[in-house]
């Protein structure tokens, strides 16, 4: 079991269903690329609300699938129990990012405010849509414009003007209207 006030896990991906007979199980990857979710190292298995260490022994891509086998996970019986189990990691391992790149954990929770200072809303999950990511704005329950959800592109110095991790702040360019 891990302690979660030393260590800050984020889900990076989630186990799938069994592969063969040896305990081998399909993986589903949230990293940017598929295989990256690799580099992080050691896995986290979230197992009945808890978050418990395991050892990745191999992996490799079956068809258009990635497939991993896990230490001591050596029949098909025993990789059922772990089908659809969320991966992660702790945060420790993620490498610094440059000025302007952001891990999506990190803006999730902030508060997003125009360049008129009106209070748009709060991130509350990040869509990627292949040209670029999107802000997935929750408005305040009172909002003047009648929103309930704000979509803001997240193009840095285009729409994005700063973001202040420290006090969970993103300042956009964007009218609140849309």
């Amino acid at each position: 079991m891990v302690n979660m006030e030393q260590q800050r896990i984020e889900v990076v991906g989630k186990l799938g269903s069994t592969y063969g007979i040896r305990g081998w199980l399909r993986i589903y990857s949230s990293t940017e690329y598929a295989e990256s979710i690799f580099d992080y190292q050691p896995w986290f298995l979230k197992i009945k609300g808890q978050w418990q260490p395991t050892e990745l022994e191999s992996w490799r891509y079956h068809n258009n699938d990635l497939i991993v086998k896990l230490k001591h996970v050596d029949d098909r019986e025993t990789a059922q129990t772990l089908a659809n189990i969320e991966i992660g990691v702790d945060l420790a391992v993620f490498p610094e990012l440059e000025e302007g790149d952001y891990y999506w954990h990190d803006l999730i929770g902030c508060n997003v405010v125009n360049l008129e200072n009106y209070a748009m809303g709060t991130v509350t999950e990040m869509m990627e849509t292949g040209s670029n990511d999107v802000l997935v704005v929750r408005a305040k329950s009172k909002d003047a414009f009648g929103k309930q959800e704000r979509l803001i592109p997240f193009l840095y110095e285009q729409v994005v003007k700063r973001v202040d991790l420290n006090t969970k702040t993103i300042v956009v360019d964007w009218d609140a209207g849309f």
